[in-house]
């Protein structure tokens, strides 16, 4: 087990009251699909946005590690997992790429309010035609002297409507190759470059979902995040940050719900007998057990390896499965193991349930995870 030290420590529990707090009228904001503005102002006043930006652009200089530990409270102590995934999707979206291979240039205009919370980040990757296939998307940049000419479409773009930089995922070669995608800093407002309304979706409602649109939208040649051809490359680092700190979240979650049906299991009685002395119960709560440690081994061990430089693609597949299908499981047996009480929107269970099951689908569907696994151990 990984030891912490005492400033990690006291780093998470310094968040402990405000990560509860934040995830207060959690259950009707999840009815009304309301993004939580006013906490967002709060998180920004935090210094959570920027833990893992240099001091230089007002963040917290923290490596990831670090950061995993920490955001591994905010899904144990805030009941609201659409924000807690929006929380993890402004880190890694916009502000690690730029952080890693952004010009000084964009650094300075965008780290800044990254880390504020006055800069609401989205990237855009999925497209209606494609899916899971990023080097088959079809919307292009077009070189035109010292601009960009976008022309496309996005689809499922998490914080959408309400973000205000984007980075966008584009083919710049002509041959759709996954090394002619470039990635451009695209802001809210820029003609030709429309958002759409809020989608509405089954879970993680808190977290707004939008569509994008690109028509001879005109980008300055400055708004380039590292080099042209340069996507793919990106696109691989920052989906090695968004599994771990969007995934890590889930840990804490897990662990949370766990200990909430131990203390059920122990004061619920039927037929004179606490529901955890019958094994059908209790092996349901060891089941979660074993997932939620199984879940935080792979999540910073895959962590460590990547800092320390390793190959990760096969760990990174495990990591994301094992936790987002144990959260799944762990989330239908916590309604199963609270009966009826479980199945009521008021012990937002049910909540828990609709949000885990999305962590099956976003940054690669399990049945992707499993395809690559396959092919690293040579199944096909």
């Amino acid at each position: 087990m990984r030891q912490w030290t005492d400033e990690q420590q006291e780093l998470r529990r310094s968040y402990t009251d405000s990560f509860a707090a934040w995830g207060e009228d959690h259950i009707q904001r999840d009815q009304d699909s309301e993004f939580p503005h006013e906490q967002w102002k709060l998180i920004g006043d935090s210094g959570l946005f920027g833990l893992p930006f240099g001091g230089e652009w007002g963040g917290g200089g923290q490596d990831l590690l670090t950061t995993m530990h920490v955001l591994e409270g905010l899904g144990y102590h805030c009941r609201d997992g659409g924000l807690n995934f929006s929380v993890a999707t402004q880190i890694v979206s916009a502000g690690i790429p730029i952080q890693r291979f952004g010009s000084a240039f964009l650094k300075d205009r965008y780290l800044p309010g990254i880390c504020a919370g006055t800069r609401v980040g989205a990237h855009a990757i999925t497209e209606p035609q494609g899916g899971s296939d990023a080097a088959g998307m079809q919307t292009t940049a077009v070189r035109d002297n010292d601009e960009f000419v976008l022309n496309g479409e996005k689809c499922f773009i998490s914080n959408a409507p309400v973000a205000d930089l984007f980075l966008i995922y584009a083919q710049t070669d002509a041959g759709s190759t996954p090394f002619g995608m470039t990635v451009f800093a695209v802001e809210r407002g820029t003609p030709g470059f429309e958002i759409g309304p809020p989608v509405e979706k089954m879970g993680l409602r808190t977290s707004p979902f939008g569509n994008l649109s690109f028509s001879d939208c005109r980008i300055p040649a400055t708004s380039v995040v590292g080099r042209v051809g340069q996507g793919f490359l990106m696109l691989d680092y920052v989906m090695k940050w968004e599994i771990l700190c969007n995934f890590i979240t889930s840990v804490g979650t897990m662990q949370h719900r766990m200990e909430r049906c131990i203390e059920f299991a122990r004061s619920r009685e039927q037929f004179g007998a606490s529901i955890g002395s019958y094994q059908l119960i209790s092996s349901k709560i060891v089941d979660m057990k074993i997932g939620v440690e199984t879940a935080r081994m792979w999540m910073y061990e895959t962590a460590e390896r990547f800092l320390a430089g390793k190959d990760v693609l096969a760990d990174l597949a495990v990591a994301k499965l094992v936790t987002s299908e144990g959260n799944l499981r762990s989330a239908l047996d916590a309604v199963q193991i609270f009966g009826g009480r479980g199945y009521l929107v008021s012990c937002a269970l049910e909540k828990d349930l609709r949000d885990a099951t999305g962590g099956t689908i976003y940054s690669g569907t399990s049945e992707i995870q499993r395809g690559k696994i396959a092919r690293m151990i040579g199944v096909k």
